[in-house]
């Protein structure tokens, strides 16, 4: 069966967040070089005036956006299907699908490729919070506040299957399709169970299995499928870990049963019958 492509999920974008904040934070951009403005939505056509001059406060992530901290301003960035970042010199020709440079002042660039082009480089000023991206977003799974009590609540009179609802950005950002698979596969609940029918005691275990499982993608570098690198052009190696993910017809790794596939909310759905109910 053809699988889904999968997007850069929380691993990947927090893995390309760390592998660029280095060369990024604290440089007085030049501006920018917009090669192609049809991403997802279009790049503003006053980024390059409105980039240049203004320092790299800082570098952080809400969900599966990467936020350049500008002062009064950000800069917010997304993968989109298939993109990814790196640093290169600012003279290096473009590939194909090489669509934005931002130009760090120092004779290098933050590079976006993006084959697909659902990816996004906005402007947002203000408080980040506020953006339409952002304002009605979850909360963040790796953040100490999160925990089976919260996932708990937010699933109560939730008839929708529970992978469907752990994969809604309202609910808990940043769990994709491979980690929510792989997470409910750790917790032994099957993904297309009622999310309202899952116990408090089987949130404890499923909010637990996806801060583990995030994590562990986070130390590997995030799973390598298709198209996503790391920042430094590194393949992330989580994908080699996968207990179910892409597994379909082998036997599980805890009982030998094998493992099946299905789809739910279009998206291809790995896991255990014998483990997961």
């Amino acid at each position: 069966m053809r699988h889904n492509p999968t997007m850069p999920e929380l691993p990947e974008v927090e893995t390309a967040r760390r592998g660029i904040e280095p060369h990024v934070r604290g440089r007085t951009l030049a501006g920018a070089v917009v090669r192609n403005p049809s991403l997802r939505w279009p790049v503003p056509d006053t980024l390059d005036a409105e980039l240049a001059g203004r320092v790299v406060m800082a570098l952080t992530r809400r969900g599966k956006y990467i936020l350049v901290g500008l002062g009064d301003t950000h800069m917010l960035l997304h993968l989109g299907m298939s993109g990814s970042l790196s640093v290169v010199d600012a003279d290096t020709p473009p590939r194909k699908h090489d669509h934005v440079d931002i130009l760090l002042g120092n004779g290098r660039a933050l590079r976006l490729h993006d084959p697909r082009r659902f990816g996004a480089v906005l402007l947002a000023p203000g408080a980040p919070e506020h953006h339409p991206l952002l304002r009605d977003l979850g909360p963040e799974p790796l953040d100490p506040g999160w925990d089976g009590k919260a996932l708990w609540q937010a699933t109560r009179g939730r008839t929708a299957a529970i992978k469907t609802v752990i994969m809604d950005a309202h609910t808990v950002v940043g769990v994709g399709n491979i980690y929510a698979s792989e997470a409910l596969f750790r917790a032994g609940i099957a993904p297309s169970k009622p999310a309202q029918r899952v116990s408090r005691v089987a949130c404890e275990r499923l909010a637990m299995a996806i801060r583990e499982t995030l994590n562990e993608a986070l130390a590997a570098g995030g799973s390598s499928l298709r198209d996503y690198v790391q920042a430094n052009g590194d393949l992330g190696c989580f994908q080699l870990e996968h207990r179910v993910y892409g597994r379909d017809g082998k036997p599980c790794y805890a009982c030998g049963s094998a493992i099946s596939i299905t789809r739910l909310g279009q998206r291809s759905t790995f896991w255990c019958p014998r483990c997961q109910r």
